[in-house]
């Protein structure tokens, strides 16, 4: 039993309430639970050119996403950050001494083997535990 998870969550991603619940499963009693989602920041080029209302309605209709998936499960703490979503999900997981991260993970496809995807970075560099699910 893990005191302290993270549960990071990619929103278009529909096993969210699989983790959640498996986080749920294996938190000891008076742990915490915290549901993390990365918004990734636009590419330079793109960011120039996307106007900043368009980036504030889509971090809006993110954040209202994030709740709804959250709404059967009031007692997890949201974080909503932006960056590199594996390098966000490994610094929160160190700032607050979480002992297991939870996430999903999607079939690596061609670009996976070469690049990596999200997941297989935070199983390589995280100091904690890593649980992945297979969507």
């Amino acid at each position: 039993m893990y005191k302290k998870l993270l549960v990071a969550m990619a929103l278009d991603h529909e096993v969210s309430k699989n983790t959640l619940a498996f986080a749920n499963r294996i938190c000891a009693e008076g742990g915490t639970i915290m549901a993390l989602h990365v918004m990734e920041e636009p590419s330079g080029t793109a960011s120039a050119r996307l106007r900043e209302d368009l980036l504030a309605e889509g971090s809006s209709r993110a954040a209202a996403l994030f709740k709804d998936k959250l709404a059967d499960f009031p007692h997890v703490e949201p974080i909503m950050a932006h960056g590199h979503p594996s390098r966000v999900i490994l610094e929160t997981a160190a700032e607050r001494g979480v002992d297991c991260i939870v996430m999903g993970s999607h079939k690596p496809g061609l670009a996976d083997y070469f690049i990596g995807s999200t997941a297989a970075r935070v199983v390589r560099h995280a100091d904690c535990s890593v649980h992945v699910f297979r969507g």
